[in-house]
């Protein structure tokens, strides 16, 4: 897959460095420096968190008539909301993981957009945007059963990179069609937005007023 391509979307081991002996005792391993300060590492992984369990929350319990129920034509059930946040989490992951980071080291230009202020954009509902095509609802999990494990599965992988890895993500950047030029970060931090905003898209239709009681 393309790196245009994933950027339309919207771990790794410690390894000892082994050192010299010093007098015939060998001096303790030193470990890689830590790429992210802890204040961003723990924001991450509480927003990852916060996201994962708002977003079970908004289809636990519902039924085959309330998952499959669709407000109009052109808009989305809350099974194909579901399905295009699941899609999403292992294709942002793999554009971080696999593509931005290993491209050449490059931060973001002067001017590019705060954490705060990514978070801000992807979550603000007042503008739509049409999913790319390799994001678009299929059918691909016949149960939300099936979908839930595998978004709970593909969350823990980004969770434990960004619990573990020493990439330096600060130090490496990707295009994005709204937010310009945003880094490794921040991507991770749009993923737990991107799910955000479509949980918050799910919530828009269970309060229709044709959603199903039951």
């Amino acid at each position: 897959m393309r790196q245009s391509s994933l950027a339309a979307v919207l771990v790794c081991c410690l390894t000892a460095i082994a050192l010299p002996t010093w007098g015939g005792v060998a001096a303790a391993p030193v470990p890689p420096a830590d790429t992210l300060n802890a204040r961003e590492r723990e924001a991450a992984v509480k927003y990852l968190e916060e996201t994962r369990q708002t977003f079970l929350r908004s289809i636990e319990g519902l039924s085959e008539t309330q998952w499959n129920y669709k407000p109009a034509p052109e808009r989305w059930s809350v099974a194909e909301v579901a399905e295009h946040i699941a899609l999403s989490e292992s294709l942002i992951l793999q554009l971080i993981s696999d593509r931005i980071m290993k491209g050449p080291a490059a931060k973001p230009p002067a001017g590019a957009p705060a954490d705060e202020a990514v978070v801000k954009a992807i979550t603000d509902r007042s503008g739509k945007f049409q999913a790319p095509e390799m994001l678009k609802p299929i059918g691909k999990w016949a149960t939300r059963e099936a979908l839930t494990k595998d978004f709970e599965e593909a969350r823990a992988r980004t969770l434990a990179y960004v619990r573990e890895t020493q990439d330096d993500l600060r130090a490496h950047s990707a295009p994005h069609p709204v937010l310009k030029t945003i880094d490794a970060y921040q991507w991770l931090l749009l993923l737990s937005a991107h799910t955000a905003r479509h949980t918050a898209q799910i919530e828009e239709v269970k309060a229709e007023p044709g959603f199903p009681k039951k």
